[in-house]
C-alpha cells in the first residue's frame, strides 16, 4: 500500500509541475483549420515555425510571453519540422523550453495547396504569423525583433 501512495504521489507531483502542453499533430492543413475554427473563443494569434529556422526559435520566447502575459488572445504554435524530426527533435525541443503555449505539428507537406488559404501571397517562408479575430485573418511574413513588437502588433490587429 506504501509504494501504491508513493507511485500516486509522483504521477500527481508531476502532473502538477509540468507546465508544457502536449504536442498535437494534424496530418492535413483542413485539420488544423477546423481545429482553428473549434477553438476561437478569443483572438488567435499562430505562429509557424519549425526548429530548424533560427529566426524562428529566436521569436518564440516572444510569443510565449504574449501567451502568458496578453490575456486577450490565445497562442498556437504550428510547427512545420520534417515528419522524420519530430520525435528526434521537435517533442525534446518542446519539452526542454516547457511552452506552455498550445504546440501542433502540421504533417502537411502539400504546401502549394494549403498556403494560399493562410495568404494568398505567402511565399512559404518561415516564420511567419495569422491573427484570427471573428473569421477576419491578418497575416504578416516577417520574425519579430523583441516581444514589445510582437505585442504592439498583435494588440493592434485585435483592435481594429
Amino acid at each position: 500500500m506504501r509504494y501504491f501512495r508513493f507511485i500516486l504521489a509522483i504521477v500527481l507531483f508531476s502532473s502538477f509541475t509540468s507546465n508544457a502542453q502536449d504536442l498535437i499533430s494534424f496530418k492535413t492543413y483542413d485539420e488544423l483549420n477546423a481545429y482553428l475554427k473549434e477553438n476561437n473563443s478569443k483572438p488567435l494569434v499562430v505562429n509557424f515555425w519549425a526548429t530548424w529556422c533560427a529566426p524562428c526559435v529566436k521569436e518564440l520566447p516572444y510569443f510565449e510571453k504574449l501567451n502568458q502575459e496578453n490575456q486577450n488572445v490565445k497562442v498556437i504554435l504550428v510547427s512545420l519540422d520534417f515528419e522524420k524530426q519530430v520525435e528526434s527533435k521537435l517533442k525534446p525541443f518542446l519539452k526542454k523550453k516547457k511552452y506552455t503555449s498550445t504546440s501542433i505539428y502540421l504533417a502537411d507537406k502539400d504546401y502549394n495547396t494549403w498556403l494560399p488559404k493562410v495568404d494568398k501571397n505567402w511565399s512559404g517562408s518561415i516564420p511567419a504569423t495569422l491573427i484570427i479575430k471573428d473569421g477576419k485573418m491578418t497575416f504578416i511574413e516577417q520574425d519579430f525583433s523583441n516581444y514589445e513588437e510582437l505585442n504592439t502588433y498583435v494588440n493592434q490587429t485585435i483592435t481594429k
